[in-house]
């Protein structure tokens, strides 16, 4: 699976996880929300795992960029509020740093 892809379903699995928690303690959700959220979450960890990289720093480092684009995304798709200006400007600089971080020219 390429980079975007494994980054783009690692994003939805942390913030998908993190949302179950978030309605467990925040919306007054079931306990049982915690047991998809946390399976979730251990999906989103092994996916991160995948990335053809030689430092996992490097991978997680440059994971935030698509995880702030994403986590946008569900802003807008799940929790129904459009992101503003300044969501999207941030998120594009996030990106491009993320593209900087991962396909940047390394020395030997």
């Amino acid at each position: 699976m390429p980079t975007p892809l494994i980054y783009l379903a690692a994003a939805l699995a942390e913030i998908a996880g993190c949302f179950a928690f978030w309605g467990w303690w925040r919306l007054d959700r079931s306990i049982g929300w915690l047991v998809p959220g946390m399976a979730s979450l251990a999906l989103f960890a092994w996916l991160l795992s995948l990335v053809e990289t030689d430092y996992a720093g490097r991978a997680y480092a440059a994971y935030g960029g698509v995880y702030i684009a994403t986590s946008l995304l569900w802003l807008w798709l799940i929790e129904n509020r459009q992101p503003d200006r300044w969501d999207l400007l941030g998120a594009g600089v996030c990106l491009v740093g993320a593209g900087m971080i991962l396909f940047g020219p390394r020395g030997s």
